[in-house]
């Protein structure tokens, strides 16, 4: 079975964090991130999305970017961006659970060589403002190449992109859109 990676989009989850217990409950996410850019009240967020994700056995809590507050919050593990490789060593002298976002090989390869548990390749599927996709192909040209598990990201929002990711033998998926729309 494919693991299955829920990012937040402050679009779709508000600070009383009801949609995302109800996304939890339906969905049931081998992984969930909080990622909220823009916000200047992150940390208190924070802490409710780790509250909420506490009332699912399964699903382990992530925070976007932030190796101090993860640690300091307590979270599962840190998702970085494709900018924060030097993050990589700290987050796993910590004990995070590490993934961080990756668009081409020479970043994997990269990832893998620093330690990294998992990378998102993205995007596979066409996704809004995301540039072009990867495709299958491609993604399944990286899960035969790599041994860091993959995660693929970009446009997964119905069971059949799920089916067709889960095809290659990546690790898992990644989405926003799969667990509001589907």
């Amino acid at each position: 079975m494919i693991n299955s990676y829920l990012i937040t989009d402050p679009k779709y989850y508000f600070s009383d964090f009801v949609s995302l217990k109800e996304v939890l409950a339906k969905h049931r996410p081998s992984f969930a991130l909080y990622r909220d850019k823009d916000n200047f009240d992150y940390k208190r967020l924070a802490v409710k999305f780790l509250e909420t994700c506490s009332q699912f056995e399964s699903v382990k809590p992530m925070l976007h970017g932030d190796v101090n507050l993860a640690v300091t919050l307590d979270a599962y593990g840190v998702h970085l961006t494709s900018l924060q490789f030097d993050e990589i060593k700290k987050a796993k002298e910590v004990g995070l659970f590490t993934v961080i976002s990756c668009h081409s090989e020479e970043e994997m390869l990269k990832a893998q060589k620093l330690g990294a548990d998992a990378v998102t390749f993205s995007p596979v599927f066409s996704t809004p403002n995301k540039g072009e996709p990867k495709g299958l192909a491609e993604l399944q040209r990286m899960v035969d190449k790599m041994s860091i598990p993959i995660i693929a990201l970009g446009g997964i929002t119905t069971e059949t992109e799920v089916k067709a990711v889960a095809s290659t033998g990546c690790y898992g998926f990644a989405s926003i859109r799969y667990f509001v729309e589907e």
